[in-house]
């Protein structure tokens, strides 16, 4: 049986050599506070590259500095990031990874001095600050730094932007009545609190007519809040709009206990592909080259996203070929050690 872990994957016109993703994973490696790229982020996501990952996701980048999660986050907040953006792309496009970026807003979870914004002003716990409710300027000024961030990434030459709607940040906080508690035209129904993100969509559309990803957290692990059937609709409503695939995580969006183990979370992505009609994209403690095989032979998700067995093993595509007999091209460097 031929790999479908292996084979290439084309969205648009944009072509993956193969289905395996590097998700987005904070460094919180931007020491002077400015978002810039730093030496650390060269090496870190280059050296993926050369280890053949099909698709490297830049981690959450903030689109505005009091969206950043910590002080270290990378910023796309201003036009003199692009320089250093666009140097790490052509980066990783050199050993032949495509390349994307995860255009974020960190919402009541910023922990950060000063005023942090929320759909609502309700904490995320007891520990951390209670943010700012938005005011409708708020929401539109945040709608602008989307599409100003879609024009710099346009600018720094990546092949895909992913919107950030899950983990508890700020559009997922929108999305879920357990964060919002809005009574104006964001709040209330599930129509009124995706606006945010339909406006979102919109506005990087403007700039973008490129690959377009959102990850979201399908299930807020809590009775109350958002399930995955909830985010078959939304899914829909995502595709209408001209989104490519959704990225399918789940939780974090309030304190919740998560029942995790390898493949957690592919029974969402699997049920928004076949329910919605949209790819999908699974991640979830997903380490293995058979793991990952049996997923898209099974098609539960068109791409597989690694996040920190990548950071284990930046060479995991190799790991992967040995595992399932594939013969894969070492980068010239390499070839007396890499077969």
């Amino acid at each position: 049986m031929e790999s479908k872990l292996f084979q290439s994957y084309t969205i648009k016109d944009v072509t993956f050599k193969n289905r395996i993703v590097m998700a987005p994973m904070c460094m919180y490696s931007s020491h002077n506070q400015d978002g810039h790229i730093q030496d650390w982020h060269r090496t870190h996501y280059i050296s993926r590259a050369v280890g053949q990952v099909g698709l490297i996701i830049l981690e959450a980048t903030a689109v505005t500095p009091q969206g950043r999660i910590s002080p270290y986050d990378l910023g796309i907040w201003n036009d003199e990031h692009i320089v250093g953006l666009k140097e790490l792309s052509d980066g990783m496009k050199a050993y032949g990874a495509k390349t994307g970026i995860q255009i974020a807003h960190a919402g009541r979870k910023a922990e950060l001095e000063g005023e942090i914004l929320a759909p609502s002003a309700v904490p995320f716990n007891d520990k951390m600050k209670t943010p700012k409710e938005m005011t409708v300027e708020d929401i539109q000024e945040t709608v602008e730094a989307f599409k100003q961030a879609a024009r710099r990434s346009k600018e720094a030459g990546f092949d895909v932007i992913e919107i950030h709607a899950a983990h508890g940040y700020l559009i997922n906080e929108f999305l879920s009545p357990l964060s919002n508690q809005r009574t104006d035209e964001y709040g209330g129904s599930l129509e009124n609190r995706y606006r945010f993100l339909q406006e979102v969509i919109e506005a990087v559309k403007e700039e973008w007519t490129g690959v377009l990803f959102v990850r979201v957290s399908a299930t807020d692990w809590t009775e109350a809040g958002l399930q995955v059937d909830d985010y078959v609709t939304l899914s829909t409503w995502m595709k209408e709009q001209g989104v490519d695939l959704i990225d399918v995580s789940s939780g974090a969006v309030v304190p919740a206990k998560i029942p995790t183990f390898p493949g957690y979370q592919v029974p969402f992505a699997d049920q928004i592909k076949r329910e919605a009609q949209i790819p999908t994209g699974a991640v979830g403690l997903i380490t293995h080259a058979l793991h990952a095989e049996e997923i898209l032979q099974n098609s539960r998700a068109d791409l597989v996203f690694l996040a920190r067995e990548l950071l284990r093993d930046p060479y995991w595509p190799r790991t992967a070929a040995k595992e399932l007999g594939v013969e894969l091209e070492s980068p010239a460097p390499y070839s007396r050690g890499w077969n």
